[in-house]
């Protein structure tokens, strides 16, 4: 009898093959024997205070690699009929849809909370979800952070902005470098650009000190149960100072080196203890900038550079 595994993803249609993690994983997971569901955060229902989804079975045509390339084949999935089950009968149930985290991703994990962790194992856990916003979370592990503040008073923001000389503002909720500001002392912008960010005030940011090694390339580890699998090196491009692939950063194939292991240790009895299980960290210059547990990726990107399997390694300590 095969195993059940459920994705709550974005709709299935929105996704790349060939670069979202979601898929890379489905893939593993079809591999390994299991049947894959999807489903989405609007498609969750708590009936006599089980929760229960509207799934869908899906068959995957895995993606190939190709003169150093992923090919997509054409249907790259089947979808089946929707049912509704409850996800209790899951073997594992992974909370894979794209951030924001909003009111519906939050309603969303309130209803995983009621999924029976005795026969369903929900990652990453709904609760550590909740807790580790993805640029808050670093700032338990400050020994290994650059210089950090969260304010929304423009006065410390420009203070510490004239302290570092150059600064780099973060949207507490953004995602894919959506809203990261380059800040410089001295800039005639600098006012207006703080203003904006936090809503006149109203609303707190992060603002970290500029790492000139950013340039050099923003790496992105992938970590399973608080041990890094894999890593891929995001390098700004042209004029742009994110590396992020969502603003075009190139993508080159990266060591993990002794001092990422030396972060990913400090780390993980904090993603053990939440249940954040399938994590990616950002580290600048030897420095954590932000953990990744939404819906983290990098993981076609390291098997393309580096002809691994990333998912297949998950699968085999999900299904052990």
């Amino acid at each position: 009898m095969a195993v059940d595994i459920a994705f709550i993803i974005d709709p299935l249609a929105s996704l790349d093959p060939s670069h979202d993690t979601s898929v890379a994983l489905m893939e593993a997971a079809q591999a390994a024997g299991a049947q894959v569901w999807v489903t989405e955060i609007s498609q969750l229902l708590i009936r006599d205070g089980q929760v229960w989804a509207g799934v869908t079975p899906i068959q995957l045509s895995p993606v190939q690699l190709v003169a150093g390339q992923w090919h997509i084949p054409q249907p790259w999935f089947r979808a089946g009929a929707l049912e509704w089950r409850p996800l209790n009968t899951f073997r594992a149930v992974w909370m894979r849809k794209d951030p924001p985290v909003n009111t519906a991703y939050l309603y969303a994990t309130y209803c995983l909370d009621l999924v029976d962790t005795k026969t369903t194992l929900v990652l990453n856990s709904p609760a550590g979800l909740r807790h580790a916003n993805e640029k808050m979370y670093a700032l338990q592990f400050t020994s290994v952070m650059p210089k950090t503040i969260v304010t929304a008073d423009k006065q410390h923001i420009r203070e510490f902005v004239q302290q570092q000389g150059m600064a780099v503002l973060k949207p507490l909720g953004g995602k894919a470098g959506e809203g990261i500001l380059f800040l410089q002392a001295g800039d005639r912008n600098l006012n207006s650009m703080i203003e904006i960010s936090t809503q006149r005030g109203q609303l707190p940011v992060m603002v970290q000190e500029y790492l000139p090694a950013a340039k050099e390339g923003d790496k992105r580890i992938i970590l399973l149960n608080g041990e890094p699998m894999g890593a891929v090196n995001r390098i700004p491009t042209g004029d742009e100072f994110r590396g992020n692939m969502a603003t075009g950063g190139r993508v080159a194939a990266v060591e993990i080196t002794e001092r990422d292991r030396q972060i990913c240790q400090t780390l993980a009895p904090a993603l053990q203890r939440d249940g954040l299980y399938f994590v990616g960290i950002d580290i600048i210059g030897g420095y954590l900038t932000e953990v990744n547990v939404t819906s983290p990726t990098g993981v076609r990107e390291i098997d393309r550079l580096n002809g691994t399997r990333l998912g297949q390694r998950v699968m085999a300590w999900l299904l052990g």
